[in-house]
């Protein structure tokens, strides 16, 4: 996951909260967490290179509609990164008064 760009690792959380993700849903959701338009020539290059390094598996619900879910791989790599950010949070917690 370190080779992913911000935009990229957010799309990849996305898309593992979301059940059967459709690319409009995913959308939506970081229009949500950046509070401001995502354009279509931003979201699905990204979700491409999520599948191209096998993080997302993407399939055809109909001849308009993907769908993305998290590979194994994907679920690994946000478990890695998980316990790598819990670190340094765990010691901001700790130094809180």
């Amino acid at each position: 996951m370190h080779d992913l760009t911000g935009f990229q690792r957010d799309l990849l959380y996305v898309v593992a909260g979301l059940d059967g993700a459709k690319g409009l849903k995913v959308k939506e959701k970081l229009e949500e967490y950046y509070n401001g338009e995502i354009n279509h020539g931003r979201l699905y290059p990204n979700l491409d290179t999520l599948t191209d390094k096998g993080l997302v598996e993407k399939s055809m619900q109909d001849q308009r509609t993907n769908e993305y879910t998290l590979t194994r791989r994907g679920r690994r790599e946000i478990q890695d990164r998980d316990k790598w950010e819990e670190q340094y949070v765990e010691s901001l917690q700790a130094a809180a008064p």
